[in-house]
């Protein structure tokens, strides 16, 4: 078959870094990506299945990818050459129609899971992801051995895949993965925020990441009020509808939490300030940008993935301020006390907020130049989620 693959290629990576620069196109255009014939994948053994994509989302971290900018970190953690794709709805050979959480866990990889249930991306060692009977990899899309959803086909462990809801469209299913971060990011506010009446938790970027952390705060953290900073008046809007108390330029952020707080500033920070913030875009500027509206012992959750970073860390060692990880998804410990598994409350999440609405174009595989420049430049150009549609090639 054909698909979208990454090679390992130093001089296409190293093309692809130089060209990024001017545009995303260009990067695309000779990056270690290409749309070639590949070797179908095996099936690894029991508990496997075909997954035949219907849609595939493009994320922030795939343009990386393609842009040559990824961090090297995830060099050992990922097998060439690899289909990329992780946000994807699809179809067994059954018929079945289901939505990936792509960690490749315990039990795909033929070791024993942390607790009975747990979900893929549970436990406290990842040796699992580095060793065994398949290749690394992180996930599926980055393993060579199971292949990904930017193209008609790969393969999945039973673990892996959640059924569909009858009514749920693709187009409303392909949002589940970047539901499950959000909810995700928006969850690990709560040991911050817990002990205190009406928190406050700023969000910093609107794109799809940043809009789900939303409708997750919104949706399973109780009286919280929620301000975020978002570039485009699209995403602000979004922002509201999805449950923000306010939504406003980036520039007007630290104001507004300065607001909602009551609190002083002092020099680039606020005396006070948000009990938590989510960054999620995740750069040397939005680390530094929200460093100081975290309340001293306050926590930021770093929801966008950072590569290499440079930013002064005096304040969060004199506000004694947390910075955490927030890495795709497993067993939620919800403020009522319960537990739930991150896709399952992320399935009722789409549709409660109609998820369909943030997926703004979908393109064929040949089209991936073009795609992926869209998904790049998303937010100026209006739009938030873009994905591959591969329906007519399975």
């Amino acid at each position: 078959m054909k698909a979208l693959q990454i090679r390992r290629s130093a001089g296409r990576l190293g093309m692809a870094r130089v060209a990024s620069a001017w545009s995303t196109a260009g990067a695309a255009r000779v990056s270690p990506l290409q749309h070639r014939a590949i070797d179908d994948p095996q099936l690894p053994g029991p508990g496997w299945h075909r997954v035949h994509t219907h849609l595939a989302g493009i994320c922030g971290s795939d343009v990386a990818l393609v842009e040559g900018t990824a961090s090297t970190y995830f060099d050992d953690w990922v097998s060439f050459p690899f289909v990329p794709g992780h946000e994807v709805v699809g179809r067994l050979d059954d018929g079945t129609r289901v939505v990936l959480e792509p960690v490749l866990g315990h039990a795909a990889r033929g070791a024993t899971p942390p607790w009975p249930d747990a979900a893929p991306g549970d436990g406290d060692d990842y040796a699992h992801l580095a060793t065994g009977p398949l290749e690394p990899g992180i996930q599926t899309g980055f393993c060579c051995s199971t292949g990904g959803g930017w193209a008609p086909w790969f393969v999945a462990h039973e673990t892996q895949l959640h059924p569909v809801p009858t009514g749920m469209t693709d187009e409303r299913a392909v949002l589940v993965e970047p539901l499950a971060a959000g909810i995700h990011a928006a969850l690990l506010t709560w040991p911050a925020i817990a002990a205190t009446s009406a928190p406050v938790v700023a969000v910093l970027g609107a794109g799809t990441m940043g809009l789900a952390a939303v409708a997750g705060l919104r949706r399973y953290v109780p009286g919280v009020r929620i301000v975020v900073g978002a570039r485009y008046a699209h995403q602000r809007d979004l922002a509201r509808d999805l449950g923000a108390d306010e939504a406003i330029a980036p520039d007007d952020l630290t104001r507004a939490v300065r607001r909602m707080v009551g609190c002083h500033v002092i020099g680039d920070h606020l005396s006070s300030g948000a009990h938590a913030v989510i960054d999620a875009v995740g750069s040397s500027e939005s680390i530094a940008a929200c460093l100081p509206i975290t309340r001293p012992r306050g926590r930021l959750v770093l929801l966008g993935m950072p590569a290499e970073v440079t930013v002064d860390l005096t304040g969060l060692w004199h506000r004694e301020t947390e910075i955490k990880g927030a890495y795709t998804y497993g067993t939620e410990h919800l403020p009522d006390g319960t537990t739930r598994r991150t896709f399952d409350l992320a399935l009722e999440t789409a549709d409660a907020i109609r998820a369909e609405r943030l997926l703004s174009a979908t393109y064929r595989l040949t089209d991936h130049v073009d795609a992926i420049a869209h998904a790049a430049t998303a937010g100026r150009r209006g739009a938030v989620k873009i994905a591959f549609d591969l329906r007519e090639d399975t």
